[in-house]
């Protein structure tokens, strides 16, 4: 069915799928989430900054 050269190649192709999805599942679920809380974090504090400029001024 498959000679040698071909299995191998079955299996870096097998290796490489799984580590792209697995890659990008830890994207998906640690970093994007870390990425957009900080941002609105960052958001948040400027708003907060605004305001209290508003007030001092």
């Amino acid at each position: 069915m498959f000679d040698f050269d071909q299995y191998l190649g079955f299996l870096a192709f097998l290796t490489i799928l799984t580590l792209g999805f697995w890659l990008m599942i830890f994207l998906v679920t640690f970093i994007v989430p870390y990425w957009i809380g900080g941002s609105i974090i960052e958001k948040l504090k400027e708003i907060k900054e605004e305001k209290k400029a508003k007030r001092q001024a």
